[in-house]
C-alpha cells in the first residue's frame, strides 16, 4: 500500500513540478530553470542526507557505472517536460508521458533490462497501452 501511495504522489509530484518549471523558464530561461531546479534539489537533498540517510555514499564505487547516469537523466527529464508542457500544454504533455513510462518500463521488465527481475509483458499489458494511446487521442481530439 506504501508503494502505491507514493507512486500516485509521484505522479502529481511531477505534474505540478513540470508545470512550475515550465512557468519559471517563461521567466528565467530554459537552462537556467533546470541549474536552479537542480541546485535546490541538491541542497535539500545533500541535507537531508547528512541528517537521515542510512547508507554509505562510499560504495557508490561497488556500483555499476552505467547506473550514474541517473543524474544527466534527471538533467534530460527537467528539458524534455518542459518543452512538452510548454508546447502542448500539461494534460496532453503528461498523458503523452506517463504513455511513454509505461512502455519504457514495460520493456525494462519485459527484457530483464538494468538488473531488474524479468516480468512477463503480455497480450493484456499491450492492450492497455493500446487503450491508453487511443485516450490520448480522444482527449486531444477536437471536433
Amino acid at each position: 500500500m506504501f508503494g502505491l501511495i507514493c507512486s500516485i504522489l509521484a505522479g502529481i509530484f511531477m505534474s505540478i513540478q513540470g508545470v512550475f518549471n515550465t512557468r519559471l523558464s517563461e521567466k528565467i530561461g530554459l537552462w537556467e530553470t533546470n541549474t536552479v531546479v537542480q541546485g535546490i534539489g541538491f541542497v535539500i537533498t545533500f541535507v537531508i542526507m547528512l541528517f537521515i540517510g542510512k547508507g554509505n555514499i562510499r560504495n557508490i564505487s561497488l556500483s555499476n557505472k552505467l547506473y550514474l547516469l541517473g543524474g544527466p537523466l534527471g538533467v534530460a527529464i527537467i528539458f524534455t517536460v518542459i518543452c512538452g508542457i510548454s508546447k502542448l500544454g500539461p494534460a496532453y504533455a503528461i498523458s503523452a508521458i506517463l504513455i511513454s513510462q509505461l512502455i519504457s518500463a514495460g520493456l525494462i521488465e519485459g527484457l530483464g533490462l538494468f538488473d531488474s527481475n524479468k516480468a512477463a509483458f503480455g497480450l493484456s499489458q499491450f492492450l492497455g497501452i493500446a487503450i491508453m494511446i487511443f485516450g490520448l487521442i480522444i482527449f486531444k481530439w477536437k471536433s
